[in-house]
């Protein structure tokens, strides 16, 4: 199904997610070229009668309008939802970040200052979730994602109803919305449900987070919604004797099997964790528990520690990958019994990871195809593409070979129309250094290409002196070029503007200055380049000391 457009307009790309309600792709907005994640539903695959294909349609009408009505930096944007043929779809903003299932597995055992800051973010959450009001229902693990700067967002408001007249009958399907080791007693008895329910779930969250495993496990779901019902929760501090005991006493009152004893609401649990958050500007206590720096990637505190700083300078993981060109695998079989929900989205850094290609995959048609995208302006889906290329071509033909370092060359120009200057840079390096190693005037004329191309990366990164010097290193070594006259003058502007840029102004002046009469005496006083040139000298000139 991948290349397949919905309303005219979002292409299918990589099959991320699949249960029995439906699929999740990430997918393409080749109106505004930029990546979606689509959710697909096909009513008739999980309904028997006309009535129930009616009713399906209506909840997933209720899903897209309800969602898209709160307006919270943890909640996934949608953008567009409707109808395409038999299928019903959700298309939403494309993020990137783990999932906190397979986060949480990562880091064993959870640092208890990272389970309240997840605890913390994910009340923010259900604070606005339940004030439009909406239950979520289902939150999760699989329903969590952490961010690279280490914000959380919750997924999947798919199974939430509106809190009205007709909730009874759109949920009222044959089966409980929801997951039997997260579901709140009064959920599993099929009894009214509302904020309590979702600070049920919570509390399991958080007990899972403290101690390894949910509170309530078992072979069946009705043998876990019996526990829910009758037994008591292992206190946490049994298992992590480090964890505060305000931090346990919280999980058990989430816990409770009576939604009466419950918090009153997401900002009172919000309150109770306030005292055990990181204050900003220091690490938080048992933060060494987990690997890496307490501020690095994917860390739940550094929302707190750091509050709105800017994520570090460094290069971010590419998006998961688009299928190569070639057979379709054989699609998940959709299990008999009751429905599976629909997969959340979390496609981005590899989680999950992109589809394996089948064997032998088309470079040839992929390359064709990045042709025809970049013909189409799709420069988004071009390096996405590109990015799966690599690793097949550098396997069939070896990373050394002509094919991949054409490919590689390709990648690299398209992520800088894609101003994507930090991940182009590392390629033009990597180019830079093969033909280095090589002799003759081509490889020489490729390493000048691409030295120039690293500096202009450089340039729009912000590296001005860096960039300087590279620029004015290349200058003299094109300038002996005369079948290119035009790069000398554009690298003549660039070191102009630069030393602007680094506040040099009369070295700015005189070096524009010189390039103006050599523009001129070249190409005529009306040419863009000298007119724009005086245009930067009348500006100089306004400010000049």
């Amino acid at each position: 199904m991948n290349g397949r457009v919905i309303a005219g307009r979002y292409e299918l790309a990589t099959l991320i997610g699949q249960g029995g309600m439906g699929q999740v792709w990430t997918g393409y907005d080749q109106r505004l070229d930029r990546r979606v994640a689509v959710k697909l539903l096909r009513p008739d695959r999980v309904a028997v009668t006309e009535d129930g294909v009616d009713e399906l349609r209506r909840r997933f009408v209720r899903e897209c309008r309800v969602t898209a009505q709160i307006d919270h930096h943890g909640l996934v944007t949608v953008h567009d939802a409707g109808s395409d043929g038999d299928d019903l779809y959700l298309v939403m903003r494309y993020v990137e970040g783990a999932d906190f299932a397979d986060h949480l597995v990562e880091h064993d055992p959870y640092p208890w200052p990272w389970a309240v800051s997840v605890a913390a973010q994910l009340c923010s959450v259900l604070a606005a979730v339940h004030a439009v009001p909406i239950i979520h229902r289902d939150l999760k693990p699989r329903n969590v994602m952490v961010r690279p700067d280490g914000s959380v967002l919750v997924l999947d408001l798919g199974v939430a109803s509106v809190m009205d007249a007709d909730t009874t009958r759109l949920t009222r399907t044959g089966s409980p919305i929801g997951s039997p080791a997260y579901m709140a007693p009064e959920q599993a008895m099929g009894g009214a449900v509302g904020p309590f329910t979702d600070l049920y779930a919570l509390g399991v969250l958080l007990h899972e987070l403290l101690s390894g495993e949910v509170p309530f496990a078992g072979s069946t779901a009705l043998g876990v919604l019996h526990r829910h019902l009758y037994e008591a929760p292992l206190p946490v501090r049994r298992v992590r004797p480090e964890v505060p005991p305000a931090l346990e006493e919280l999980v058990l009152r989430l816990l409770a099997k009576d939604p009466r004893e419950r918090p009153a609401d997401a900002q009172e649990v919000y309150e109770a964790l306030a005292p055990l958050l990181p204050a900003p500007g220091r690490v938080a206590a048992g933060a060494t528990a987990a690997p890496g720096m307490a501020t690095g990637p994917m860390n739940p505190t550094r929302p707190f520690l750091m509050p709105h700083a800017p994520w570090p300078d460094r290069s971010m993981p590419a998006p998961a990958a688009p299928r190569l060109p070639g057979p379709m695998p054989p699609p998940a079989p959709t299990p008999s019994a009751a429905p599976a929900p629909l997969p959340s989205v979390t496609a981005a850094q590899g989680w999950p990871p992109a589809p394996v290609p089948a064997a032998g995959p088309d470079v040839a048609g992929a390359v064709e195809e990045v042709k025809r995208l970049l013909d189409q302006g799709g420069v988004t889906q071009a390096v996405d593409l590109l990015g799966a290329i690599l690793p097949a071509a550098a396997a069939e033909h070896g990373e050394r070979s002509g094919i991949v370092r054409s490919l590689r060359k390709q990648y690299a120009a398209t992520l800088m129309d894609d101003g994507q200057y930090r991940r182009a840079l590392p390629e033009l390096r990597r180019l830079v250094e093969e033909y280095a190693a090589e002799t003759g005037p081509h490889a020489a004329r490729q390493v000048l290409r691409l030295r120039y191309d690293a500096a202009q990366c450089l340039e729009q990164l912000g590296e001005a002196a860096v960039a300087l010097g590279e620029y004015r290193d290349l200058l003299p070594r094109f300038e002996n070029d005369p079948a290119d006259p035009a790069t000398p003058f554009e690298i003549r502007r660039r070191i102009g503007h630069l030393l602007l840029s680094l506040g040099d102004r009369r070295a700015a002046h005189d070096a524009l200055v010189a390039l103006l009469l050599d523009a001129e005496r070249l190409h005529g006083p009306h040419h863009p380049l000298p007119a724009e040139i005086r245009q930067t000298l009348r500006h100089l000139g306004e400010v000049r000391a």
